[in-house]
């Protein structure tokens, strides 16, 4: 039952992350159909990656195989920001918008029950599931402080982007030294993180945490765009 929840949860963040991204943006309408085409096929990669165990510990030798697919759409996503359109489409969303998407990381709390369920291992699940829940926590009042047009001390936001970034740093590096299969791997009770190369939590590192990073970047670069005054209102970050 935990993992057909979490399956419809990752999938309608992941669907809610891209729509809001690409649906905001002022992409032409067929560039914003290739886009979900191609988001889209990439969910049915890793869906059919996992579910043939592509994703499993030795699939790619000593390293997590899940490595591959998280570095791929990573470089793919930063790699992107050095076009002017993408750059320039990205930025024009909104910055309550960019910080409201991280509210679905309150799905922290899956990692914590699979934590107590025995299916991952400390430090690693607490970590990840409690940064996760705070940092989503936080996004709703600030999201909607931004919205409304409160005025917000800039380094109220900084702070939180720094954090919600540190979050899924440590939680990587946490995550590929509970790596089972792997000669590194330092934090060896338990399955680890045997639990990341199956469906539906293959998602996590494959799709979901690539693009929160490019978003805390795309956060902080409109940041230093913002009024030097230490102020944030909603009418600046919405430009």
């Amino acid at each position: 039952m935990l993992d057909l929840i979490a399956t419809i949860f990752a999938t309608a963040l992941y669907a809610t992350v891209v729509g809001v991204l690409i649906g905001l943006s002022p992409a032409r309408a067929m560039t914003r159909l290739v886009i979900f085409a191609a988001a889209a096929a990439w969910l049915a990669l890793i869906s059919a990656a996992a579910a043939f165990g592509s994703l499993a510990p030795g699939a790619l030798g000593p390293l997590p195989a899940t490595l591959l697919p998280f570095t791929g759409l990573l470089v793919l996503l930063f790699g992107s920001w050095y076009f002017s359109q993408v750059r320039s489409a990205l930025l024009s969303v909104s910055l309550p918008a960019l910080v409201a998407v991280h509210a679905g990381r309150l799905g922290g709390l899956f990692f914590l029950l699979l934590y107590w369920d025995g299916r991952l291992s400390a430090p690693f699940a607490p970590s990840a599931g409690i940064g996760d829940m705070i940092t989503g926590a936080l996004a709703l009042p600030l999201a909607a402080m931004l919205a409304l047009g409160f005025q917000i001390p800039k380094p109220w936001i900084v702070l939180w982007n720094a954090f919600g970034t540190l979050d899924l740093v440590v939680a990587i590096v946490l995550g590929l030294l509970s790596a089972p299969g792997t000669p590194f791997r330092v934090f060896t009770e338990g399955p680890g993180t045997l639990a990341m190369s199956t469906l539906p939590w293959a998602f996590v590192p494959s799709m979901l945490v690539p693009i929160y990073l490019f978003i805390h970047f795309a956060i902080a670069v409109k940041l230093k765009s913002l009024p030097g005054a230490a102020q944030a209102t909603a009418m600046g970050a919405l430009r």
